[in-house]
């Protein structure tokens, strides 16, 4: 089975959302492990706190990620 790849152009719009589920997943399920514990409940309270943050995270890397790339090339030589 060969993987379906999406055009080059999409990837200002695939990095951010990849990104986003990761680091909402691990920040969200530390949280919740950090508050709650590691209880036979565990991923009913995880879930739902993973998926507020991601919506809320996705957009804001949307918008933040021209911004970054600007600063990140005020503070670095070009290569």
């Amino acid at each position: 089975m060969q993987l379906t790849r999406l055009p080059a152009r999409y990837a200002g719009f695939i990095m951010p959302f990849i990104l986003s589920i990761v680091m909402t997943m691990v920040v969200s399920a530390v949280a919740t492990w950090r508050n709650l514990g590691m209880e036979a409940d565990f991923t009913a309270h995880w879930l739902p706190a993973w998926a507020m943050s991601w919506v809320i995270a996705f957009p804001t890397l949307l918008l933040a990620l021209p911004l970054t790339r600007r600063l990140v090339q005020l503070l670095v030589h070009p290569a």
